[in-house]
């Protein structure tokens, strides 16, 4: 489990294509610690990964066919900066919203506006997904906790305060790429059971 708050950024360091699978290693000194292990999750661009090996200053993850096909994990090129956050432990604050590292869809940033020293994002929503969102609830942006500024029919919108700018990769993302897109937990959770019956 994670909270969407970025430790730091990381830079692919090599790809390793095989077949429909991934094997990426990332070099991010501030990630790799003695305290690192060899089974450890760490969410990479908001996915939860696993690490299976360690260097100095690289990690290693292996990317199954399934997260491929449904996350950006499969546009990263060498030297390509990702977001990484550990796994929370039980006595860590949850500053941000619990994420689970489980992306629902990618979605596509459609505009980039400035607004004084903020940025406005708006970015694709499937109608699979529609229910899943509200205004003022949170939702992860390639593992950033960020808040709903706005929901329209097919998209909605996020605000970046100059240090979420700063500290991930959101700060330089444009009109066009691919972002993982994880919805609430907790919303998932309440759309089911209205399905099921569980909720009048």
């Amino acid at each position: 489990m994670f909270s969407g708050i970025v430790q730091t950024k990381g830079e692919v360091h090599e790809i390793k294509r095989h077949a429909t699978e991934l094997t990426l290693t990332i070099k991010a000194p501030v990630i790799v610690t003695p305290t690192l292990q060899i089974g450890a999750s760490i969410a990479v661009n908001g996915v939860c990964l696993t690490v299976t090996a360690s260097q100095e200053e690289t990690f290693t993850v292996a990317v199954m066919p399934e997260t491929v096909r449904r996350t950006s994990l499969q546009t990263l090129t060498s030297g390509t900066a990702v977001n990484l956050e550990r796994a929370l432990q039980i006595n860590d604050h949850l500053d941000g919203h619990i994420v689970q590292g489980h992306v629902d869809y990618c979605g596509r940033v459609r505009a980039r506006i400035a607004d004084e020293h903020a940025i406005r994002l708006l970015i694709s929503l499937p109608v699979a997904y529609r229910s899943l969102v509200v205004v003022k609830g949170s939702i992860a942006v390639d593992g950033v906790s960020l808040t709903i500024v706005a929901i329209n029919d097919d998209e909605f919108e996020v605000d970046l305060i100059p240090h979420s700018q700063a500290v991930t990769t959101l700060g330089s993302v444009q009109v066009g790429d691919q972002v993982n897109i994880e919805t609430d937990i907790l919303g998932k959770y309440v759309a089911r059971q209205r399905v099921s019956g569980g909720v009048e």
